[in-house]
């Protein structure tokens, strides 16, 4: 934080965290299956965006909702992914340490309020072979404290030198730091 601060930037982040919930399993031989949702059926289909098949989830969403709420967490908005009872959470762009904390303590609440629902949610990157992976995306963004415009754009709205520049250190340095984003076998 203090190099962006000698440059006189600010880093800005929002993650999106996607998860699965499934049913109660205390036998880990034993693959993960969807829960029930408010129809009593377990969830099959892809429903990519469907408001339904959140709603087959309402009681648990808007506990997490009132939780999240409680704890100060910057929740944006759930949208229901791909998979079978599969959902991501995104957060308001805002700074970075703070959002990293955020998202520890938005992980911890999550999964007590799936067990209150009788069910769990897991962060795994790919908890059911049949169904597609989960991941944590984080929209980047870097501010000029100068005049706040996005270092990442020109002002003709083209992609900016030092964009280009944040891209290729990426590519350099996260090799070295993958166990960090995957730390997991299955990751």
């Amino acid at each position: 934080r203090d190099r962006y601060e000698e440059d006189n930037l600010t880093p800005v982040i929002a993650p999106e965290m996607e998860f699965y919930l499934v049913k109660r399993n205390i036998n880990p031989d034993m693959a993960l299956t969807p829960p029930l949702g408010r129809n009593g059926r377990p969830e099959t289909a892809r429903q990519s965006y469907s408001i339904d098949a959140a709603n087959e989830y309402e009681p648990f969403i808007n506990d997490m909702y009132a939780y999240g709420k409680k704890m100060g967490l910057s929740i944006d908005a759930l949208i229901h992914e791909s998979g079978a009872a599969q959902f991501e959470v995104n957060f308001i762009h805002g700074d970075a340490l703070d959002l990293a904390d955020q998202i520890f303590m938005f992980k911890r609440m999550l999964r007590e309020v799936a067990l209150r629902h009788d069910i769990y949610a897991t962060f795994m990157a790919k908890p059911m072979k049949s169904e597609p992976g989960s991941a944590k995306h984080i929209h980047q963004s870097i501010i000029s404290n100068t005049d706040g415009s996005n270092i990442f754009a020109s002002k003709e709205g083209e992609y900016s030198e030092a964009f280009f520049h944040y891209l290729g250190g990426l590519q350099k340095y996260i090799p070295n730091v993958i166990s960090f984003f995957a730390p997991n076998v299955n990751s």
